[in-house]
């Protein structure tokens, strides 16, 4: 007799329906929920969660169901409750704040009937975006929002949105806060958003050339964070050398105070800046539109150069980087004053 009364499984939408009843409950600022009655009912959101988290990745004893996780993606987006949980995650526990934050991530790679909806629902409510952004001043959820906002990039709308938002400045100040987990965290979505989509890229790049590289030069590549310095030159090299950026990097290379900049780097005691420092500097070589300041800087301090190039090794040989610097000290030696005029 017991079995006949045993519940019915839910089904994903059930399961995601009961979640939004939740987070609507959680994010309702009128609510007035007795204190015991509020903890039963937040185990009861975080039970929902994890098991949302099952359902798109599966368990110990199963796959995912690709027709559930369709389901699930369906009703998640149908209304407002990707909102609803970005809103109350910092009312979550930590393991529940974890559970939704893969969540979120999995969902934005769910396809129903081969579109991403996700991508859908982001391109009409990109004010969200600035809530994860946002979420790095708040060092609860940091780490949460910022790998959720990373997932979100994958849409070329959100990228494009956030590139373009005034918020994008203040990764400069991120990539640099004394916390280093969530420093590092800003310095990873940094590096997708100018990596990701380059067409997208290339034309924030080539529109915001100029405040860009003068925050990148000073509060990165001359930060006094070495980490930041690190990330910071090897960012640069990967940008500077996609051939969709092609406009901006011979602008790059054309400035002396750049230059200056990259020669700096080139006498950092460390080995890994030298060596990334080494791929943008040879850019600045390879250019056969040198200004005439960048081939006076060239020739001024040419002795010094050639001189550090000669000495300067791998600690594992290399025959590109043999080349490439070969190809730079012959450039170097061979360049003849120019008429400024």
């Amino acid at each position: 007799m017991k079995g006949l009364f045993k519940s019915k499984p839910r089904t994903p939408p059930e399961i995601v329906r009961q979640t939004r009843e939740l987070l609507i409950l959680f994010t309702n600022p009128n609510s007035t929920l007795r204190e015991s009655k509020r903890e039963e009912k937040m185990a009861e959101l975080s039970k929902n969660i994890r098991e949302l988290k099952c359902v798109l990745y599966g368990n110990s004893e199963s796959e995912p169901v690709a027709e559930a996780c369709s389901q699930l993606t369906q009703e998640f987006f149908k209304e407002d409750t990707l909102r609803l949980v970005i809103i109350c995650l910092p009312k979550l526990n930590l393991e529940a704040r974890k559970d939704a934050t893969q969540v979120v991530a999995n969902l934005q790679r769910q396809q129903v009937q081969s579109k991403l909806i996700a991508s859908d629902y982001l391109d009409a409510n990109k004010d969200l975006m600035d809530v994860l952004l946002s979420g790095y001043d708040d060092t609860d959820v940091a780490l949460h929002y910022g790998a959720m906002l990373r997932e979100c990039i994958r849409h070329q709308c959100v990228a494009k949105y956030v590139l373009e938002s005034e918020q994008m400045k203040k990764f400069f100040d991120y990539i640099q806060l004394p916390n280093f987990d969530i420093a590092s965290d800003a310095a990873a979505t940094f590096k997708e958003l100018l990596t990701r989509h380059k067409s997208t890229v290339a034309d924030f790049l080539a529109k915001n050339y100029d405040w860009f590289f003068a925050e990148y030069n000073l509060k990165l590549l001359e930060s006094p964070n070495y980490i930041t310095r690190r990330q910071a030159v090897k960012l640069l090299g990967d940008m500077l050398l996609e051939r969709t950026n092609s406009g901006v990097m011979m602008r790059y290379v054309s400035s002396k105070d750049n230059l200056r900049i990259l020669m700096n780097l080139l006498r950092e005691s460390s080995k890994n800046i030298q060596v990334e420092a080494f791929h943008v500097f040879k850019l600045f070589a390879a250019n056969q539109n040198k200004p005439p300041e960048i081939v006076g800087i060239f020739i001024t301090n040419r002795s010094k150069l050639l001189r550090f190039f000669g000495d300067f090794k791998l600690d594992k040989e290399d025959e590109q980087f043999e080349a490439d610097k070969a190809q730079v000290i012959k450039e170097i030696a061979s360049l003849e004053p120019r008429d400024s005029s």
